[in-house]
This record gives structure tokens, sequence and C-alpha cells, in this order.
């Protein structure tokens, strides 16, 4: 399957009924997570049909999109009341460009955005690498990726495993066929080799992998649930960490070492001391 393929069949996907709840639950997600990064330059990698930036209120922000396919116009799920009176007027723009190679220069973005971009990524190693290359210190990166630890996951696996066994085609699989997708744990494990402090992690979507919305909204239930029981089984995962640099603590730590030696002049007080014992033997 080609790339261009794997983006039509995501986007497609995305219409069906799970996919416009996930799309619901990831929206409201990014745009808590967003609206209080604060910047200069922002950067949405991937899943144009989710408007990852729009609560965000940097001046620059761009979409990228490693495709030339152009996808449908999706119906976005509407802007939390807190804020609506926050979003930019102005429109992200849209860019054309490889993730693994992206056209921005060393520590200059601010905020980076990957709704399932590693998923649908030629190498997601490279990527990240690419994404660590252009934040600055302090800077965010925020992603949303498949859990391959949930029902969705077994469900999808167990439709692969069919496939293979010429019990069933295309229609045994339950999310998009491309990609591979990513573990929670794994992917803090690659984080943390690439400087990177986890500082927020969330599961959603509990609901067992059923195809229409009234079935959905019958296991609504699962997700108060499984938010308390099960947390970690969730269908989708989203987390949120920030680009440390340890150069940039040392500042901190020679103060305190300053501040330390010129502390304590023990050996003055310690030499009056003797003075004034010496002058009253001298006097007696």
């Amino acid at each position: 399957m080609t790339r261009d393929e794997s983006i039509i069949e995501m986007g497609a996907w995305l219409r069906t009924a799970p996919g416009r709840h996930l799309l619901a639950w990831e929206q409201s997600r990014l745009d808590h997570a967003v609206t209080d990064a604060f910047g200069f330059h922002a950067v949405q990698l991937g899943l144009p049909e989710l408007d990852g930036l729009r609560a965000n209120r940097m001046p620059h922000r761009w979409v990228a999109s490693d495709s030339l396919v152009v996808p449908e116009a999706l119906p976005m799920p509407p802007p939390l009341d807190a804020l609506i009176t926050t979003l930019p007027a102005h429109e992200p723009i849209s860019l054309h460009c490889d993730f693994d190679a992206l056209p921005f220069p060393n520590a200059s973005i601010d905020l980076l955005v990957l709704p399932h971009a590693l998923e649908l990524a030629r190498d997601p190693h490279l990527t990240l690498r690419e994404v660590e290359r252009v934040l600055v210190p302090e800077g965010r990166l925020v992603i949303a990726g498949f859990n391959p630890a949930s029902l969705w996951g077994l469900r999808q696996r167990a439709g692969h495993l069919r496939r293979r066994l010429g019990c069933g085609r295309e229609q045994g699989l339950y999310l998009p066929r491309a990609g591979e997708f990513i573990g929670y744990w794994r992917l803090r494990d690659w984080l943390r080799l690439l400087g990177f402090e986890v500082e927020a992690g969330r599961f959603g979507c509990w609901r067992p992998p059923v195809n229409t919305d009234k079935w959905l909204q019958r296991f609504a239930w699962m997700d108060r649930v499984g938010d308390r029981w099960w947390p970690v089984l969730g269908a989708v995962y989203f987390l949120v960490a920030v680009k440390r640099v340890r150069g940039m603590r040392l500042v901190g730590l020679v103060r305190n070492e300053k501040r330390k030696a010129h502390a304590a002049p023990a050996a003055v007080a310690n030499r009056r001391r003797e003075a004034a014992r010496a002058e009253a033997e001298m006097e007696s």
C-alpha cells in the first residue's frame, strides 16, 4: 500500500462512526493542550482532517503533509465554549514536506502536534529526531496515537490474523490497515532517549469496537468506568512532552556553588577570638 492510499484510507475511516467518535475526543484534548502553549511558531504534522492548532494563539502556524492527496473536508466538532473568544482569526498555512526532513532551522519551533503522524510516517525514529532538532529548548510536543493494548487493537490484530489465514478480507479489519501502532510505553522510551520529559499522558475511548453510532452511544458508560478502573486500555493515547536541554540547568548549579564558596567565614571569627584571648592574658 502506497502512502497516498494510506492517507485516503485514513480519511475514509474518519468518516465512520468510530472515526468521528475518535476525532471528537482527540479534538477536545488538543484544544486543552495547546491553548496555553506560548511562542511564535507552531506546526502540525499530518492528519489535516483534525485542526490541532485551532485553540493556539501563536502568530505563525503551519499544517504539514507529506502527501499530495487533498483530503475531503470533515465536519469538525464545535469548539469549547471557553475557547471561542481566544481562537486566532487567521488560518494556518498548508505545507508539503517530508516529516523526516522538515524545512525549518534548528531550534525554531515552539510547538509541534503529531496526531497519528508517527503511525503513518516512513520512519518514525527519523521523524522524532527531526522533531527534536527543530523544537526550541523547553518546546512542547503533543502526540496522539492508537493504543495496540486495547479492545480496538485486539480487534485489529484479530482481523490481520483472519486475513493471513484466508478467513476474511479487508472488511475484517476495524482500524486503517496502514501504519504501525506504537505502544504508549515504547513511545515514552523513545522520547526519553531523545531528551524529552513526558509532562502528561492520558488514554481515551474505552468503548468496544462497534461500527454504528447507536451502539457506541449504548456503551458510553464504558468511558467513565474505563477512565477509573482500566485507564491504560483506552483505544487511543494522548501525550504531552517537553524538550529538555541539560546544559541550560548548569547556570543554577554554578550560582549555588559560588554562594557556598563565599559563605561561612569561620576562619575570621576564630582569629578574632584568639586576639581577644591574647589581650586578656596580657592584661592579667
